[in-house]
């Protein structure tokens, strides 16, 4: 009986922590509910349009930009963000392992998004938001939600 509670806890912990591909109405629900949306008078629209282009809205996407990385939903970098263990002089910033951002669980992810827009850089932190979302109709990202 014992084997099969550790077996069933096992399999919780390990299926509990995998990663997932949001809808963008999840997203918009996710972002309103955390107060991520008008963050800074960043709309839940501009949000979700990083998050399409930069991950594809999944939160196991790791990118390799050659001496860093960038980890989950909001591709957070871990020369800044993030500590990997193979990016050599990481601010870390967030103070989070880049791994802790690539589960289905996205309030850390979404409070160091918070963190990185708050930077000097703001929203231009990510090239994505200046070439797809900033200044254009964003409202197909909402619709329907």
């Amino acid at each position: 009986m014992k084997v099969i509670l550790c077996l069933a806890f096992l399999t919780c912990m390990i299926f509990g922590t995998q990663g997932k591909t949001y809808t963008r109405c999840q997203l918009n629900k996710i972002f309103k509910d955390t107060g991520l949306a008008e963050y800074r008078g960043h709309s839940a629209a501009e949000w979700i349009c990083i998050v399409e282009y930069e991950s594809s809205y999944n939160t196991e996407a790791i990118n390799d930009e050659g001496s860093s990385r960038d980890y989950g939903i909001f591709q957070l970098n871990s020369k800044y963000w993030c500590n990997d263990g193979k990016t050599a002089g990481s601010a870390n910033a967030c103070q989070k392992s880049c791994s802790s951002f690539l589960n289905d669980d996205i309030l850390d992810d979404i409070e160091c998004a918070k963190k990185v827009v708050s930077d000097p850089k703001g929203m231009s932190a990510w090239v994505a938001w200046g070439q797809y979302c900033k200044g254009k109709d964003l409202s197909k990202y909402t619709k329907g939600c």
